[in-house]
C-alpha cells in the first residue's frame, strides 16, 4: 500500500508542474511574476545594468600604493629599507659542544645571534649562547661564515663578545636607550630557530621600561626592556632596533608562560659592558662589598620600617667598603650622590656608573635615623 500511494503521487507531478508553467506564463505575460511561496503576483523591480567590464583603466601594479599598518597616530609605512640597512649588522651564530661520556663523546648544537660591533670582527651575543661551547661559527649576511673565539663574557648582564678573523665589516649604530617610551615601536632581528634564508624580523612596542627578570643564575638581570616583538629560541644576542635604525637593547629572554613578552638589554647598560669586554676580556665594575633587594610596602609593613621603597641591605662583606663606612644589613639605601635609588635596579644601574676609586655618598636609613657615609669603590673580582 505505501508503495502505491508513493507512486500515483508522483503520478500527479506532470500536472501539477504544467498547471504551474501556465499560471506563470500568464503571469509574465501581465508584466508579473509569481511568488513561488504565496503564489501572489510580484511587479517586477527595474535593476541597474552592470557592464561586464569596468569602464575605466585598471592601475597597474606599481600605480597600487604600498600597503601600510594604520595606527591612531597615523601610518606607519613599509620597513623594508630599515631592515637592509641594519641585516649586514646582524650575524647568525651556530655553537657546538661536547659532553664526554664513558664510552662515547655526544655533540651539542645549538644556535643564537650576534651584533657586528666593530669593523674588524668583534661581535657582541649573549653570554648563555657561547658558555660551555667547543666550537663556534659565525654566519654574516653576505653568506660568509668564519670560526670565531670568545674574547670575554659577563654573567651578570648575560653579554659577551666574541671575535673572528674578518675586516671591513658594517657594525651597527647603537642609540640612547633612556630616550625611549612606552609605546614606542621597534623591530627584533634574529636567527629565530635557526631557519634558513637571513634573520627573522618581528615588530610590536616598547612594553615596560627597567625590568627586573629573575634568571636560573646567581644574579638577576635588571634594568630590562620590555617589548611584545616576539623573541624566540635562536634570537637570543641579537638586536632591538628602533624606527631610526638604531640598536637600542640585546634580546636576551623570553618568559615561556606568556605570550607576547620578551626581555632586552637596554643599549645604554650593554655599551660599556661591550666596550670593557673588548679593551679588558673582562669587565671592570666597582664593588660596594653589599647585596641587597627591593624595599616594598609589605616588607615595610613587616619590619616597621620609616621608608617604603629604597634598597635593603641583606649581605655585607666585613672587608668591603660598606661596612668599613659603618652601613650594616637591615639599613635602607635611598640615594646615592643625592640620586634616589628606589629600587635595586636603579642602585645598581648607578653603582655601575662609577668608576674602581670612586668616592660615593651613600644615602641611608637606620632604625628612626637618616644618615649618610662616604664609600670609597674597589674592584670587583672577575667571575
Amino acid at each position: 500500500m505505501w508503495q502505491r500511494r508513493q507512486a500515483k503521487k508522483r503520478n500527479l507531478l506532470p500536472a501539477l508542474v504544467s498547471c504551474a508553467l501556465l499560471f506563470s506564463a500568464a503571469a509574465l505575460a501581465c508584466g508579473g511574476s509569481e511568488d513561488p511561496l504565496s503564489g501572489a503576483i510580484v511587479e517586477p523591480v527595474e535593476r541597474p545594468t552592470v557592464p561586464a567590464f569596468p569602464t575605466e583603466a585598471v592601475p597597474t601594479p606599481t600605480e597600487v600604493p604600498p600597503l601600510s599598518v594604520r595606527t591612531g597616530l597615523g601610518e606607519l609605512p613599509s620597513l623594508a629599507s630599515l631592515v637592509k640597512g641594519v641585516s649586514p649588522s646582524v650575524a647568525s651564530i651556530a655553537v657546538e659542544s661536547v659532553a664526554r661520556g664513558l664510552f662515547f663523546d655526544f655533540t651539542g648544537e645549538g644556535a643564537g645571534t650576534g651584533i657586528v660591533v666593530r669593523p674588524d670582527g668583534y661581535i657582541v651575543t649573549n653570554s648563555h649562547v657561547v658558555d660551555a661551547a667547543d666550537s663556534i661559527v659565525v654566519s654574516l649576511s653576505n653568506g660568509d661564515s668564519y670560526p670565531a673565539e670568545v674574547v670575554g663574557t659577563d654573567t651578570l648582564t648575560d653579554l659577551a663578545v666574541i671575535k673572528i678573523d674578518a675586516d671591513g665589516l658594517t657594525p651597527a649604530a647603537f642609540g640612547n636607550s633612556d630616550a625611549l617610551q612606552v609605546g614606542d615601536w621597534v623591530l627584533a632581528l634574529g636567527n629565530a630557530l635557526a631557519l634558513k634564508g637571513g634573520p627573522s624580523v618581528t615588530l610590536g612596542i616598547v612594553s615596560a621600561r627597567g625590568r627586573t627578570v629573575e634568571t636560573d643564575g646567581p644574579e638577576d638581570l635588571y634594568d630590562m626592556i620590555q617589548t611584545d616583538a616576539a623573541i624566540n629560541d635562536g634570537n637570543s644576542g641579537g638586536p632591538l632596533v628602533s624606527l631610526n635604525g638604531e640598536v637600542i637593547g640585546v634580546n636576551t629572554a623570553i618568559m615561556r608562560q606568556a605570550q607576547g613578552i620578551g626581555f632586552t638589554v637596554s643599549s645604554n647598560v650593554a655599551v660599556p659592558i661591550i666596550e670593557s669586554l673588548i679593551e679588558h676580556r673582562r669587565v671592570v665594575r666597582p664593588l660596594i662589598g653589599l647585596g641587597g633587594r627591593d624595599v616594598t610596602p609589605a616588607l615595610a609593613s613587616r619590619h616597621n620600617l620609616r621608608v617604603s621603597q629604597g634598597y635593603i641591605v641583606t649581605s655585607m662583606s666585613r672587608n668591603g667598603p660598606a661596612y668599613q663606612a659603618g652601613i650594616r644589613p637591615g639599613d635602607v639605601i635611598t640615594a646615592l650622590d643625592g640620586q634616589a635609588t628606589p629600587d635595586a635596579a636603579s642602585f645598581l644601574t648607578m653603582l655601575w656608573s662609577y668608576e674602581v676609586g670612586d668616592e660615593v655618598e651613600v644615602e641611608y636609613v637606620t632604625g628612626d635615623d637618616t644618615r649618610t657615609a662616604t664609600v670609597e669603590l674597589i674592584e670587583r673580582p672577575a667571575q
